[in-house]
């Protein structure tokens, strides 16, 4: 493993990770909409994550250079998928969204479940950016050899 590897693959963590954020951003951003595009209430988005193969059959693992090589990709993107939780209802018969009983239904966004989410895709950051600077320090102590 080169320690261009290691970078791209704290690369690829970082993206996925940064994306996961900005629909965090979106779901608490929109945690009150009460009619999106479609007419309908916001659904909260999930982003789904997996890791980077590289298509190499499972037989061939078994093969000793194919163990070495395993799991050198990273992470991916697989895509934003959304919640299909039910909405919550809130009793606001005055709401230009209330139904004829005077209930609203609102998005299906948890600010508690959304700002935990959050620390976990900081958290995650802090480690790919860690993971990076460890490496390019092994680069620069790797110059210092005499």
């Amino acid at each position: 493993m080169s320690i261009f590897n290691a970078i791209n693959i704290s690369a690829t963590g970082l993206t996925a990770e940064r994306l996961r954020m900005d629909t965090i951003s979106k779901n608490i951003a929109n945690a009150n909409t009460t009619r999106a595009a479609n007419g309908s209430p916001f659904r909260r988005q999930i982003v789904v994550f997996k890791t980077k193969d590289h298509g190499v059959p499972f037989t061939q693992y078994l093969n000793n250079e194919s163990k070495r090589q395993a799991g050198l990709k990273g992470v991916e993107v697989v895509g934003i998928k959304e919640d299909q939780s039910p909405f919550k209802k809130l009793y606001d018969p005055g709401h230009p969204d209330a139904d004829a009983e005077g209930y609203v239904s609102m998005p299906n966004v948890d600010i508690v479940t959304e700002m935990a989410n959050m620390i976990s895709a900081t958290r995650g950051y802090e480690a790919n950016v860690t993971a990076m600077n460890a490496t390019k320090s092994m680069a620069m102590k790797a110059l210092e050899i005499r």
